[in-house]
């Protein structure tokens, strides 16, 4: 099992679709069902040994809830804040372009 290289509270990008988001979880491996998996074409179906991140996302259209392999997603250093209405629900900022768990430990 691989240590995730991204963070609760990070802002990400997926590496090919138009959309961006704020992690609010991670799963060390696939976590959803096998349907949802094979949804999935197969040739850009990722691995499923990896963390798997979940976002609260956006694209220009909508605002929803994304389940993505960490292999697909970038950071993201707009800067710009996250628009998804839940945002303030689970998270203060953001401040300098990541966003803290509401009740996190300050420091």
């Amino acid at each position: 099992m691989q240590t995730a290289r991204f963070y609760i509270g990070q802002v990400v990008r997926h590496r090919m679709y138009p959309f961006r988001g704020v992690i609010f979880d991670v799963d060390p491996e696939f976590g959803n069902t096998e349907e949802w998996y094979q949804a999935i074409p197969e040739d850009v179906r990722p691995r499923k040994e990896q963390p798997f991140y979940h976002l609260l996302a956006e694209n220009a259209e909508s605002e929803y809830v994304a389940y993505v392999s960490e292999q697909n997603l970038v950071p993201d250093d707009s800067r710009e804040p996250i628009r998804h209405p839940q945002v303030g629900e689970l998270f203060d900022g953001p401040v300098d372009g990541a966003y803290r768990l509401k009740g996190a430990h300050r420091n």
